[in-house]
């Protein structure tokens, strides 16, 4: 667990390692970074806490870590707390009090850091426009994301871009670079061979140490590679037709490699449910990919398609289509935001064998408690 200090006296917060040394007496702890902004400090300019995350305490409820999952994936970019209630089956009210009894901010004030943090980093690491980041990170206007970053940083995003430091900015030959921090351990190698042992071919490859996907974003095929990067993070590359909401690419990134789990026993998570439960119930999921995946030309590594959607694969006959049509009704329910009883229920309720749904929770609710920023 991570312990931000937050020194009275400075207005600053800290991660842990920083140098500053302040009088204990001056400070005062947070579990998460959004909760010491909330409590009105600034991030500390020598340590960077925007660059990192801790995990969600053990012992917050199961309800505010599915919050957390729908937030993540971006439903409050255009919700609001009651639609998040609204999935969950409680109201905003209970929702908030739940975030702040366990989380220290509400569900938007957790949303508004995710963004600002994840911004943040675009400033240090791209060349993006302010304009870009903006939306990268999953801001509505230009004007949502100048108020938020002088809310939590206290600075013009211009004024923050000017204070990188000259080793932040990331080059690479084509696609954007960007960091994905971690806390260490992480066994890299190890994460690979998981990823492969479950790899669609055609989808997914792993060569040299880096692995591969293709992705589709708003209809258009991408592609994302991911390699070692430091001592404190992967190195992912995305080749994106737009940089709008990029901030949710990079957090599925983070999720298919573990990053969100806690460093002891990481195992490969997931990019999209349904790769995971087609993958789980189906005799070959390459052969699937050919017949109904849409064709990807000229990424090589044995790329070839993208995978199929649940509109396409619902013409498939026996199991696979079954899965299909149950999540275009509604019956099978894949955002992370399900409870573990009622997803293995549902996957019992169309057949899918018991061995088969153990493998696909597993890969889904292995952890659950993240805040990682993305």
């Amino acid at each position: 667990m991570t312990t931000y200090s937050a020194v009275r006296t400075t207005g600053i917060y800290c991660r842990p390692g920083c140098g500053a040394k302040p009088l204990a007496e001056n400070t005062e702890t947070f579990e998460h970074a959004a909760s010491a902004e909330a409590a009105g400090y600034r991030a500390c300019l020598r340590c960077r806490p925007y660059r990192v995350a801790g995990p969600v305490a053990d012992d917050a409820p199961e309800l505010v870590c599915r919050a957390v999952q729908l937030i993540i994936n971006g439903l409050l970019d255009e919700a609001n707390e009651a639609a998040v209630g609204a999935r969950l089956g409680v109201s905003a009210r209970h929702l908030r009090r739940l975030f702040h009894d366990h989380l220290g901010v509400t569900p938007d004030g957790f949303a508004r850091s995710r963004r600002a943090h994840f911004a943040r980093r675009l400033l240090d690491d791209t060349d993006l426009t302010i304009a870009e980041i903006a939306f990268a990170s999953g801001f509505g206007s230009l004007r949502q994301f100048n108020r938020a970053m002088r809310e939590v940083f206290r600075a013009a995003p211009s004024d923050l871009r000017a204070r990188r430091r000259r080793s932040d900015r990331l080059v690479a030959d084509g696609g954007l670079p960007l960091r994905l921090p971690f806390t260490a351990p992480y066994d890299w190698p190890a994460m690979l061979n998981g990823l492969a042992a479950d790899a669609v071919p055609g989808v997914e490859s792993i060569v040299d140490g880096t692995y591969r996907r293709t992705i589709i974003l708003d209809g258009d095929p991408g592609l994302l590679e991911i390699g070692p990067g430091g001592a404190d993070h992967l190195l992912l590359t995305a080749h994106l037709p737009h940089w709008e909401g990029v901030i949710h690419v990079v957090e599925k990134a983070a999720r298919l490699v573990g990053i969100d789990q806690p460093a002891e026993g990481r195992s490969p998570g997931a990019w999209a449910p349904l790769e995971i439960v087609v993958g789980a119930v189906s005799d070959d999921g390459g052969e699937l990919v050919r017949r109904y995946g849409a064709p990807v030309a000229g990424l090589g590594h044995g790329l070839t398609h993208a995978f199929p959607s649940a509109e396409v694969l619902a013409a498939e006959p026996g199991i696979v289509g079954d899965v299909a049509r149950a999540v275009l009704a509604g019956r099978l329910r894949l955002d992370w935001a399900e409870p573990c009883h009622d997803l293995l229920s549902s996957l019992a309720g169309l057949g899918v064998p018991e061995p088969a749904a153990g493998k696909i929770v597993g890969r889904l609710f292995h952890r659950n408690r993240s805040l990682s920023s993305p």
